[in-house]
């Protein structure tokens, strides 16, 4: 990482002070940033990687004319449904009735709403309430998750996984993974990261993709995934 500078927000976050310290120990510099709506005294010569939550992250980047790269949330709707053991659909606000409750319901454009399980129409419409009615979001029947794992990928390989919530056979999980980096059929970036979930039933299924300059460790190794985070920022 010698002459890169990795920029992060300035208050203090276990996983984030981690990746710093592996950064430094890899010869770059950190600036943790405070003001990240201004452009920040940088050094043009130095390589930029951003590593944050999605509006620190987002908006320094255009500050600064930065590329980040992520997986388009609606690709997971693409996939075959071996991978995901689930129905998933992308539709307008104004499709959703009555009868489709209880779902899963998240927005194609990140934060716009609630990413939830919603069991009745009248809550659905209470969130939503004000967003315009032809506004994309994604569906999905109600699937158990019994166990959940992260993975960094950086050019179609795993760089590292770990389980965050439950109790589940690492190892599995890892052949599901490699078998789905082998054949899956969409277009995913460089770099990015992917949540696999399991149950008894269903076994293992891609759960979504994240990106990330933006995603926590859940338990992974700040020393392996840190050229995945470095590669999801792109120097024009």
């Amino acid at each position: 990482m010698t002459n890169e500078t990795l920029l992060i927000p300035n208050k203090s976050d276990i996983e984030r002070d981690s990746i710093a310290y592996s950064w430094k120990n890899n010869g770059g510099e950190v600036l943790r940033i405070g003001k990240f709506w201004e452009r920040p005294n940088v050094d043009s010569e130095k390589r930029l990687t951003i590593y944050g939550i999605d509006t620190f992250s987002l908006v320094l980047a255009q500050v600064l004319g930065l590329e980040l790269i992520e997986p388009k949330d609606e690709l997971i709707s693409k996939l075959d449904f071996n991978w995901i053991k689930r129905k998933i659909k992308i539709v307008a606000i104004q499709e959703i009735k009555n009868s489709l409750f209880p779902i899963f319901i998240k927005p194609v454009k990140p934060k716009t709403f609630k990413s939830s399980v919603y069991n009745d129409f009248n809550s659905f419409t209470k969130e939503t309430k004000g967003i315009e009615q032809n506004e994309q979001i994604i569906t999905s029947n109600i699937i158990k998750i019994e166990s959940e794992i992260r993975a960094f990928i950086l050019d179609n390989k795993i760089l590292d996984m770990a389980i965050y919530e439950g109790n589940s056979n690492l190892e599995s999980a890892r052949e599901f993974l490699t078998d789905f980096l082998q054949n899956h059929s969409i277009d995913l970036p460089e770099s990015y990261v992917i949540d696999l979930g399991f149950n008894r039933k269903d076994k293992w299924f891609v759960i979504e993709f994240n990106s990330s300059w933006g995603a926590g460790l859940n338990s992974c190794d700040p020393n392996k995934v840190i050229n995945g985070i470095r590669a999801a920022t792109i120097n024009k």
